[in-house]
């Protein structure tokens, strides 16, 4: 999702970007991904050849958490692990500017504990002020949505940018309470979950849920589908959240759901889900 983000915001806020990866090759793999995309828009005529020659122009890449000492807004886009986003803000909180947005996509994790990360001392309230959740929605060049979530120390300057740079990007931004899984993931993956259910409990082949919710709701796509096009680890991960900080067994993840992420079944980007897709 992170180069989603990125490609769009190199696009239509016509910003420099700069992506960060602890691994060179996923790097590369996602700069190759990034000129195949922007080829099939300018193949599709939805920009044209200089456009994407100008939007690649505007991408950079580290490896370094340093190399942010200048920069102006930074989204984090990593897994849905909270000790892992924890540390990445404390790095971010020491090597970005002091005027610096401190963005996550996180979909479920409390934007408060994230922003309390930050913290250079006991008493300091100014950086976790900074702090701020833009949750894009997948796959974030087509998808117009995204949430934005303040914790209790995010400062109303802080969601003041936050959401003129989301209408730069030509997002149209929802606001939600910091809550377990916010407004789209506490509505949306239970759905997903009770599908998975339905499906392990023989209520009903993978087929049939998807094309009853396609066909009676006007939905683009089932939700096994969807669960495969988000991650079932994703999936999981907020089921997780969702069950721990409300303590509400609704939100027990299905056994089935478990057992494909164990297997390494995640969807799309494993090859293999509730359906099978090739390279």
């Amino acid at each position: 999702m992170g180069l989603g983000i990125a490609l769009v915001a190199a696009h239509k806020a016509q910003v420099p970007i700069t992506l960060v990866d602890n691994s060179q090759s996923s790097i590369d793999n996602a700069l190759k991904l990034a000129d195949r995309l922007l080829e099939k828009d300018v193949a599709r005529e939805r920009i044209t050849k200089e456009e994407a020659s100008a939007i690649s122009g505007r991408l950079h890449t580290t490896t370094q958490m340093d190399d942010l000492s200048s920069v102006d807004f930074v989204i984090e886009a990593v897994p849905e692990i909270p000790n892992l986003k924890f540390a990445i803000f404390s790095k971010l909180a020491q090597v970005c500017p002091p005027h610096a947005i401190l963005a996550t996509n996180t979909s479920s994790i409390s934007i408060t504990r994230i922003a309390a990360s930050t913290k250079q001392n006991a008493t300091d309230v100014t950086t976790p002020s900074r702090v701020i959740a833009t949750h894009f929605m997948n796959p974030v060049p087509v998808q117009k949505g995204v949430e934005i979530i303040s914790g209790i120390q995010t400062s109303s300057e802080t969601l003041k940018a936050a959401l003129a740079f989301m209408e730069r990007m030509g997002k149209v931004a929802s606001q939600s309470t910091d809550s377990p899984g916010f407004l789209a993931n506490r509505i949306l993956m239970p759905y997903i979950n009770e599908a998975v259910i339905c499906l392990e409990t023989g209520v009903g082949t993978k087929q049939d849920i998807d094309a009853i919710m396609k066909n009676g709701t006007n939905v683009p796509m089932g939700p096994l589908q969807l669960a495969d096009f988000v991650g079932l680890d994703t999936c999981l991960a907020i089921m997780q959240v969702l069950l721990e900080e409300t303590g509400d067994s609704k939100y027990r993840p299905a056994v089935l759901l478990r057992k494909m992420v164990d297997a390494g079944w995640l969807g799309r980007k494993s090859g293999k889900g509730f359906y099978e897709y090739r390279a």
